[in-house]
């Protein structure tokens, strides 16, 4: 609709002879949009000008859609040449900026559209603009390579918009910052120098033909200082050259800068290249929160060089910099976006408000404080326009005096002065309040009192720390000096103060550096707790930490103690990491990052028991089958790339063990079988064409080394493929047909036991069907009884002469009669003999056998008693502590896990208890199963 049918409201006209005389340029006018025109001309000297000079052109308009009048604002520069383009986008300029005013004033568009149509004249001013000046380079020689019919968008040539302007965010009487490149690629190398002086001239005249003002006014004050380097550098840079800076010398506040960056004019292609390559710089996989210490202080030093200092009034208050203003608004939202927008790319929003909105959803800024974010810059942004609009002036300065500050009040339209006042100074202290504009880092914390370690070994470590690669940079010193003395508090309130030390220091001399690390437990401070909770418990995980303290990030995630995802859940938030890949490395480097939190994120929930041993080897498990599944992608992409993409049928992967009955521990390795479709004839097709058995065989290697080999961010898995048929004798993929027949006919007793916990964990859904159809075909074949429980016999008793050492050992929880290994083993015979396996052994085999009469009521107690007990010691342990766990040195903390974890009283009682537990299964399996070899035993000579 029309301006005229638009119109709501408007402002009072303070000078009523100024507004009653710019009414009079438009006879007849009536109606809300005669009070419009008239409140407006009477309470800014800027606006009256421009309804005086263009009333012409602006009645012809007022009854014409919005949009449609903003389109024939540019029509000013139809036909001009090159001479007259400035004074023609001068004049569609004004003809804007009188329609966006009197929209805005009259209610007729909200703030985002108003600076949302800002922007977009911007860009067309640019791209206009920059097209002319280009066209006459090429004419006249000074582009090598580039005639006169040149195409401004495939020159080479681009130009990005910064700030408000690359939010579309530009306010009434913004400036524009633009970055201004060119793509060295493009020309040859002898021709660089030239290519470069030509730009140059064109950006130079483009800045002059924007800002120069004249007559007629301006179109934009243009500033090029965001560029790199501003000092030293072109006004037109090479895209290259541009790079190597950012790469080797970009500072924080051009990340943040670049949050909000686009291209607004010239090679589109090359521009959009360009910011894909920047994103690692601006966003990057660790959350950053060294970035909020540079924001605070590029702040404080803004404010000081400003002189904008002392208590918040609302006369003569700077709306943009001041305290509690836009910059503050928009400094907290971008330094969030950089802390944690290279985890999540929905925070990379470049507006304010879109991504303040994207903060909240994700759960890094409170509802409340959103809410009271979004109001306050609402509230902010409109009084900012107020002000430019009364002189066109780019001040963001509140008047101080009686007159100024009731004009700003009548074009807001009240005159009760002390009503327009009141609300401001809250809206300002409330922002201040919720982002922290003052926090120092000295006043992170309370001052905290050291605790003294009194023995000379515990004080030399403490004076050894300022000496650590971590804290050798004067920054890191100086953020661990000022954290130190809490960090000795908490590590002295610990069970075991001593071993707490020991391990926080195996923590802190693990670390490469430390800047990161400690700004995170600065703005943090809850994460000391987590921090020295695993020092005084978990030494393993304490010690793992120092070399991946990356992992750290995770807690920060507002899911992080939230309930355990499930597979599903898993998978998705992988597929969001591995959207990030940029080639096969990449993806190996974010799977490793993934997975390293996942699998902290379960350790965590473990060790403050937030869910239950059952509900955490789950989650191992799915987090394993998750990383697997993920990989199969880029490891067929990358094989396809030489052999073309795989024959027949594809690969399934058959999760064995522990991974097969989603039963995984901290440090658990995969046992894998990898199962192919296709026909022996069978070639790949491409550009090197290799058969079947040879494609899937480079295939399983090249996952295999995908989850096993060390990248810069570790490695995933050790992998186990013994399983497979014919061991380590067999190729390491199988055929379909082959393992069907196999299995079937070759197979020996303990390959069907261990067959018992085998699932599809990766690959083709078809095939993957196929193949759990077919196992479950072999384990529901009838078996006999006696066979089983002899060959069972005969493996137990091999197990227990090759595994002799620890088995007198209650605390070796895996080996031995009555131990996890046993027990599994006596629950897979009962699986074979009970026709159970229809499907995959998991948490309710026991219960399963129970009601196939394979356990009674008092057996299934037995069984259920021990796995569970053994297997939450061995989770415990297993995350806390690397190799086997000695009651005699662990810790006080570790001793208070153990016991709280399993309901027992002391290490004593629980070693009661294991022994116990264990006596009562083996009792029971030698008397189900029996120790002793059989006359078969020769076919169950093979490891298990």
């Amino acid at each position: 609709m029309s301006l005229t049918r638009l119109t709501r409201t408007a402002p009072l006209a303070l000078d009523t002879v100024a507004g009653d005389e710019c009414l009079s340029f438009y006879p007849g006018l009536a109606g809300p949009v005669a009070e419009l025109v008239r409140g407006a001309g009477g309470s800014s000297t800027y606006l009256a000008g421009l309804l005086r000079r263009e009333a012409e052109w602006l009645s012809s308009q007022l009854s014409t859609p919005l949009p449609d009048a903003l389109t024939a604002a540019r029509d000013a520069t139809a036909g001009a040449d090159l001479k007259s383009l400035g004074a023609a986008l001068r004049t569609a300029k004004r003809r804007t900026a009188l329609l966006l005013a009197l929209g805005d004033l009259g209610g007729a568009m909200a703030l985002s559209e108003v600076t949302g149509a800002l922007t977009e004249f911007a860009d067309w001013a640019v791209e206009t603009a920059a097209g002319a000046l280009l066209q006459e380079e090429a004419a006249r020689g000074g582009l090598p390579g580039l005639d006169v019919g040149l195409d401004p968008r495939d020159a080479g040539y681009l130009v990005l918009a910064m700030g408000k302007m690359g939010a579309f965010e530009l306010n009434y009487s913004s400036d524009i910052d633009l970055i201004v490149l060119f793509d060295e690629t493009r020309f040859a190398p002898e021709d660089h120098g030239e290519a470069r002086a030509g730009f140059v001239r064109v950006t130079r005249k483009l800045v002059r033909m924007l800002s120069d003002v004249t007559d007629g006014g301006y179109v934009f004050r243009t500033d090029l200082r965001l560029r790199p380097n501003p000092a030293v550098t072109p006004v037109c840079v090479g895209l290259l050259a541009a790079e190597r800076y950012y790469e080797a010398h970009g500072r924080t506040w051009e990340r943040a800068a670049f949050i909000k960056a686009r291209v607004c004019a010239g090679d589109r292609a090359a521009g959009e290249a360009f910011l894909t390559r920047m994103r690692p710089f601006v966003f990057r996989r660790h959350l950053d929160f060294a970035a909020i210490e540079d924001a605070r202080e590029m702040m404080r030093k803004i404010r000081h060089h400003k002189g904008l200092t002392g208590p918040i009034t609302v006369r003569g208050h700077d709306v943009k910099l001041g305290r509690g203003g836009i910059r503050e608004i928009e400094f907290f939202t971008q330094t969030q976006q950089l802390i944690c927008g290279g985890r999540d790319p929905h925070l990379q929003a470049p507006g304010t408000q879109e991504a303040l909105t994207a903060l909240r959803d994700a759960g890094w800024v409170e509802p409340a404080e959103h809410d009271a974010l979004q109001e306050a810059y609402m509230a902010h942004r409109t009084l900012e326009h107020r002000i430019q609009m009364l002189e066109d002036a780019q001040t963001h300065w509140v008047p101080r005096g009686d007159a100024r500050f009731a004009a700003l009040a009548a074009l807001c339209g009240t005159d009760d002065l002390p009503v327009f006042e009141a609300p401001r100074e809250p809206g300002l202290e409330t922002v201040h309040a919720i982002t922290g504009g003052d926090v120092v880092q000295e006043d992170a914390a309370e001052p905290a009192t050291p605790v003294c370690f009194e023995d000379a070994a515990s004080e030399a470590m403490v004076e050894s720390w300022h000496r650590l690669p971590a804290t050798r940079s004067d920054r890191a010193s100086a953020m661990f000096g000022r954290m130190q003395p809490e960090v000795l508090r908490r590590l002295g309130q610990a069970a075991d103060p001593g071993s707490a030390l020991a391990q926080f220091d195996a923590f802190l001399r693990g670390l490469p550096a430390g800047v990161q690390v400690f700004s995170l437990f600065q703005e943090r401070p809850a994460l000391l707790d987590l921090l020295v909770q695993i020092c005084s418990s978990a030494p393993a995980l304490a010690r793992y930490l120092g070399r991946n303290a990356g992992v750290l990030d995770a807690v920060l995630d507002p899911r992080f103690y939230a309930a355990l995802p499930d597979l599903a859940g898993y998978q998705a938030r992988l597929a969001e990491w591995l959207d990030r890949a940029g080639d096969f490395e990449d993806a190996l480097d974010l799977v490793r990052l993934w997975n390293k939190e996942a699998r902290f994120q379960v350790g965590v929930h473990l060790l403050r028991q937030i869910s239950s041993p059952e509900e955490v080897a789950v989650a191992y498990a799915d987090i394993a089958e998750a990383t697997v599944n993920g990989l199969m992608a880029p490891v067929i992409a990358e094989v396809s790339r030489k052999h073309g993409p795989p024959p027949g049928r594809g690969a399934a992967v058959l999760g064995m063990g522990k991974l097969g009955t989603r039963a995984m521990t901290a440090t658990s390795d995969l046992d894998l079988i990898v199962i192919y479709d296709a026909d022996p004839a069978d070639e790949s097709a491409g550009p090197k064409p290799i058969p079947a058995a040879q494609y899937y065989a480079k295939l399983t290697k090249t996952l295999v080394n995908a989850l096993t080999v060390a990248t810069a961010e570790g490695r995933l898995y050790e992998v186990d493929m013994r399983l497979r048929p014919s061991g380590k004798q067999g190729p390491v993929a199988t055929g379909f047909a082959s393992f069907r027949t196999y299995q079937a006919q070759e197979a020996w007793t303990w390959e069907h036991l261990a067959l018992c916990r085998a699932r599809a964990v990766a690959g083709r859904a078809d095939l993957r069907r196929d193949v759990t159809e077919a196992i479950a075909d072999v384990l529901l074949m009838p078996w006999d009884r006696e066979r089983i429980l002899a060959d069972t016999a005969a493996m137990r008793a091999r197990l227990a002469e090759a595994r002799k050492e620890g088995q007198g050992d209650p605390w070796e929880v895996k080996q031995g009669p009555g131990r996890l290994l046993d027990i599994d083993l006596f629950l897979q015979a009962g699986v074979l003999i009970c026709g159970l396996g229809d499907r995959p052994m998991d948490g309710d085999t026991p219960d399963r056998l129970r009601q196939a009469d394979w356990l009674d009521t008092e057996e299934h107690r037995t069984v259920v008693d021990a796995l569970g007990l053994h297997a939450h010691v061995q989770a415990l342990a297993r995350l806390c502590v690397e190799g086997r766990f000695d009651p005699s040195a662990a810790g006080a903390g570790l001793a208070e896990v153990l016991t709280g974890a399993t309901g027992h009283g002391s290490l004593e009682e629980l070693t009661k208890a294991l022994e116990t537990t264990a006596g009562a299964a083996a009792t029971l399996i030698d008397r189900r199963i029996g120790t002793g070899l059989t006359p078969d035993d020769a076919r169950t000579d093979r490891p298990a």
